[in-house]
């Protein structure tokens, strides 16, 4: 179900961290105590910036699908073993990946992978959230999306799309 706020239409909520890199939004998602805010933060030591831990709204504004936070976790990220920390963060930045965080990953996945969310096909990368490499392969992941000017899809554009493939 959709609701009004103001110019924005709220399409959904899901349990993950987003953060910006370089002003364009990446959402990790993962069950409980996999490594979303561990990744976060290794990913914000690296010049990322926080938009939200735990819970993350995706707004539809007519464009790209935008990442954005609730106001009363705004600035918020759980660092397990230490608590509910301060941090630098931005309000919102458009959805351009996905990361599912997993255990068992494709040593070579299938090229532009994606995942429907909030009613958007959106690129995905699957990878494993503990590996010392893991804050470099989510920023090649989104370099890659980048590069291949791969975007969020509607669900409208992607069967569209799909149709003349076909």
């Amino acid at each position: 179900a959709l609701c009004g706020c103001g110019n924005t239409l709220m399409a959904a909520m899901v349990h993950g961290s987003a953060i910006a890199i370089h002003g364009k939004g990446v959402l990790l998602l993962g069950p409980s105590g996999s490594g979303k805010s561990d990744l976060a933060l290794r990913l914000i030591d690296r010049g990322a910036k926080l938009i939200c831990d735990d819970v993350v709204h995706i707004e539809n504004n007519n464009s790209l699908p935008q990442l954005a936070c609730a106001p009363n976790i705004a600035g918020k990220i759980e660092v397990r073993g230490i608590g509910i920390c301060p941090i630098d963060f931005v309000d919102s930045a458009p959805l351009r990946l996905v990361v599912q965080l997993a255990q068992d990953v494709d040593r070579m996945p299938p090229e532009h992978q994606r995942i429907t969310i909030a009613g958007y096909s959106t690129p995905i990368f699957k990878l494993s959230p503990f590996q010392p490499s893991s804050a470099i392969k989510v920023e090649w992941a989104l370099r890659s999306v980048i590069d291949a000017g791969l975007l969020p899809l509607s669900n409208a554009e992607a069967a569209f799309n799909e149709s003349l493939t076909m």
